[in-house]
């Protein structure tokens, strides 16, 4: 057996393990909530995921006091303000999309624990897991980074699981590569994330995670659920909408890929590759590259988008 298929049967074995005890695996997510509207779709899936004891969630660029209040709404309408929030890096002052979602709420008023200091209570929720925590990225990995500058230790206490890249597809599915979102926003950060030694790392790039969307009755049977948690994600689709139709389909639900990574693989096939992030954004597949697990393609799509709706209703 080659080292690259042992260490992908280690990661499935891990999944498989944790299944198999009925042990909830520990995570915190990194978000950019509030841009782009998949990471809400994210969130509510991971909060409906009984595979998943979700420890912390931190916020990452750009205007991160809005999307921590937009993350404090979503946990509320969940009744989960026991999870809490970790404010992390600003790196803008503007509002983002679905900022207007959030008028009115007062987090004055909320709940829930809110760390100032988002890095700092991630750095703290690693080093005191008696177990691994599983570190879900769905957005530039700032506050990832600047964790491991603070504490390098962090990085054989998780694994990472990651919404990143390109390798065979590019944005709209053509062949090649595209310079992707999450890494190119943040390239030194990116750089830094990817060469840490993570007990193990499992990203699914746009090559599978580009294709998820709802439409037809999948899609409505999401917008028609009076779960009040369903009702607030739809309630915010439609503030990211900006007043447009939404032509009774979702965006494109990339993150939902990675929360699925977090407990389990089996419809997807994973392929170990050595890639180095270039410069200018883009994840090249190289001999000496740092070899990472990568979610290359779908066993069974469809299967997944009913498994998806099952976890968002």
């Amino acid at each position: 057996m080659s080292s690259g298929a042992a260490y992908i049967d280690c990661e499935a074995r891990y999944i498989k393990e944790t299944w198999f005890m009925k042990k909830p695996i520990p995570v915190i997510l990194d978000t950019d909530i509030g841009s782009d509207i998949d990471d809400s779709w994210a969130l509510v899936m991971l909060l409906n995921s009984p595979e998943l004891d979700l420890k912390l969630i931190t916020t990452a660029t750009f205007n991160t006091d809005h999307r921590t209040a937009i993350t404090a709404k979503l946990l509320q309408a969940a009744n989960r303000t026991d999870i809490p929030i970790g404010t992390g890096i600003k790196t803008l002052d503007h509002p983002i999309q679905v900022s207007p979602w959030i008028k009115g709420f007062n987090m004055k008023k909320y709940k829930g624990k809110v760390y100032a200091d988002g890095v700092d209570a991630m750095i703290k929720t690693i080093m005191k897991s008696k177990e691994k925590i599983t570190l879900i990225s769905i957005g530039p990995v700032t506050n990832i980074a600047e964790a491991l500058r603070r504490e390098p230790r962090i990085a054989k206490k998780c694994r990472f699981i990651g919404m990143h890249g390109s390798i065979a597809k590019k944005y709209g599915g053509e062949p090649g590569i595209s310079a992707e979102y999450n890494v190119v926003v943040d390239v030194i950060s990116a750089k830094a994330v990817f060469d840490a030694p993570w007990a193990s790392m499992t990203i699914t790039p746009i090559d599978t995670c580009e294709v998820i969307k709802l439409d037809g009755e999948l899609y409505r049977r999401v917008k028609e659920c009076k779960n009040p948690l369903t009702k607030a994600l739809i309630d915010s689709y439609q503030v990211w909408l900006g007043g447009k139709s939404d032509e009774g389909r979702s965006s494109v639900l990339f993150d939902t890929v990675a929360v699925y990574l977090a407990f389990a693989e089996d419809m997807l096939e994973i392929e170990e590759k050595p890639v180095d992030i270039s410069f200018d954004g883009y994840t090249k597949v190289k001999e000496k590259g740092k070899k990472i697990r990568w979610a290359l393609e779908w066993k069974d799509l469809e299967k997944f988008r009913e498994f998806l709706v099952g976890r968002l209703i």
